[in-house]
């Protein structure tokens, strides 16, 4: 499905229809900027649910400002004393509390809701967002892990219901702008860019010695913990690959990676003609969020605004393999299919909680993760005659959502046994 399939024409969207809004992840970075953009247009949304995992505080906050009709939070018992809390205050009294991945379901698919950002960090994103595609809801899709995870399953099921996939990445985003309804037959290249983050001039015998905090400080982005060492593996353009893969309908060999330092080309697409067409602006993620908010209008956002005159050059460079070992590795995973996307994702959310808890070494990201991978390929090669009684059927193909769960599973399990040997 190419993304223009599942989107149709502006009618749907009438300017004067209050988009009724629920933020998966309202206290994350995408939360937060998505957020802001409804605090400018209060005559245009109208926040009907929020999510949030750990930060009560700041939800609170949330809720007093945008009295939201649902709010889903971890555990029964944060529901109840926040029930018993605005209760006992008299405010927002309407507001129902519920929690667990239960309580995320029923707010993704609520009958009221329109569209529904799915800003949860990880696989903890995969069944929401699965349920508010299910129900036939607009999905501004703003993490990676459920299309890496089970992206064919959500393609067919947006086909089915009638969901519309709105990438908000903003190298996605800055496809789906450049697409603009252009069929698959006339897509050369999809051109993902990457600012190769804090480590691209890092002379390699230095990167034994990257530290933590060198790590989370990325030159042009400000994002969540998690997504930030991504980027400085690059395993975050892998993912977007696959990601871009699905969303685009377009084959991985079709896809590149190119370095753009000032993160000002957001990503390009090449024609069969020879034409280019790229989307540019200040990193701002208020930027490919607000298009997808307001599609198919454009809403006038007041950011800061890109001063061309002010560029003094834009530099583009080829990846160096050597320096991003995880891109090859999501490469060849985007290029296996079945459950290796899977458990790639699964094995490198482990390794990376694992490097934020400084339980490893930055250099032993790409480590594990090659080894997780050579796992993966030996266990598809057993030359058995049964083999394929012994390999479990979600490592070759993932034809439901238990599946994606059980490969992502498989790799973290194997990120583990791999850890444990380091020690």
């Amino acid at each position: 499905m190419k993304v223009s399939a599942s989107l149709s024409n502006s009618s749907e969207n009438p300017a004067s229809v209050l988009t009724k809004v629920t933020v998966l992840g309202a206290t994350g970075s995408i939360g937060l900027n998505t957020l802001d953009i409804i605090r400018q247009f209060p005559q245009k949304f109208q926040i009907e649910a929020l999510s949030c995992r750990n930060s009560i505080e700041q939800l609170c906050e949330q809720i007093r400002e945008f009295k939201p009709r649902l709010v889903c939070v971890n555990t029964s018992d944060q529901a109840r004393e926040l029930r018993e809390s605005f209760r006992s205050g008299h405010s927002c009294p309407e507001t129902e509390f519920v929690w667990g991945m239960e309580g995320l379901k029923q707010i993704s698919r609520d009958p009221e809701v329109d569209l529904v950002m799915a800003a949860i960090v990880g696989a903890a994103g995969l069944e929401p967002t699965f349920s508010a595609v299910e129900a036939g809801k607009i999905v501004a899709v703003a993490n990676k892990e459920p299309l890496v995870m089970a992206g064919e399953l959500f393609v067919q099921t947006a086909k089915k219901t009638g969901a519309k996939l709105l990438p908000t990445d903003s190298e996605h985003n800055a496809i789906f702008q450049a697409l603009h309804n252009e069929s698959p037959e006339r897509i050369a290249r999809l051109i993902l860019t990457a600012s190769g983050g804090p480590f691209r001039d890092l002379p390699l015998d230095e990167f034994e010695q990257i530290t933590l905090d060198e790590a989370l400080n990325h030159p042009n982005w400000e994002m969540g913990r998690k997504i930030t060492i991504d980027s400085a593996t690059m395993m975050n353009k892998g993912l977007e690959i696959i990601e871009a893969h699905w969303l685009f309908n377009t084959p991985v060999e079709k896809i590149d990676v190119l370095m753009q330092r000032e993160s000002i080309i957001h990503s390009m697409v090449e024609f069969i003609d020879g034409s280019f067409l790229a989307q540019m602006g200040l990193p701002d993620m208020r930027v490919p969020i607000a298009y997808c908010l307001g599609w198919p209008e454009r809403l006038p956002l007041k950011i800061p605004r890109l001063d061309p005159v002010a560029l003094n050059a834009l530099h583009f460079e080829a990846i160096d393999e050597q320096r991003f070992p995880c891109l090859s590795l999501s490469l060849k995973a985007a290029k296996q299919g079945g459950g290796a996307p899977a458990v790639l994702n699964g094995a490198n959310e482990k390794v990376v909680a694992a490097f934020l808890n400084e339980e490893i070494r930055f250099v032993d990201i790409s480590k594990i993760l090659a080894s997780v991978m050579h796992v993966f390929d030996e266990t598809l090669q057993q030359t058995k005659p049964d083999c394929f009684d012994i390999i479990p059927d979600f490592l070759l193909n993932i034809l439901s959502l238990e599946d994606a769960v059980e490969a992502d599973q498989w790799g973290r399990e194997q990120a583990g046994e791999v850890m444990e040997k380091l020690h």
